[in-house]
C-alpha cells in the first residue's frame, strides 16, 4: 500500500512538472513595433516581446536583452501557430 502511495504522488509531482500547452481559440493581436534600448554588452541578445494569453485576456510582454547562455547561441523566438483547434504557443529557445 505505502508502494502504491508513493507511486501515485510521483506520478502526480511529475505531471504537474510537465511543460503546458497553452492553446487559445481567438487569434492574437498583431505585434507591437517596439524600439530596442542600447545594448548592455557584446555578449547580449535582445529578445523580441509577444503577446501572452493571461487569465482570460491578451497580454503584451516586452522585448528585453538577455545574456546569451554560451558564447554562439542563437535565440529562435517563440511565436503563436494556427492549428487545428486553436492558436497554440510555441516557446522560444537558445540553439
Amino acid at each position: 500500500m505505502k508502494k502504491l502511495m508513493a507511486l501515485l504522488l510521483l506520478g502526480t509531482f511529475l505531471i504537474s512538472c510537465a511543460p503546458r500547452t497553452v492553446v487559445v481559440m481567438e487569434e492574437p493581436p498583431a505585434a507591437r513595433v517596439e524600439v530596442k534600448t542600447a545594448c548592455p554588452g557584446a555578449n547580449y541578445v535582445w529578445k523580441q516581446g509577444h503577446w501572452a494569453w493571461k487569465h482570460g485576456t491578451w497580454v503584451w510582454l516586452p522585448g528585453h536583452w538577455e545574456k546569451r547562455p554560451k558564447k554562439n547561441a542563437t535565440w529562435v523566438p517563440g511565436h503563436w501557430k494556427k492549428k487545428r483547434g486553436g492558436w497554440f504557443w510555441v516557446p522560444g529557445h537558445w540553439k
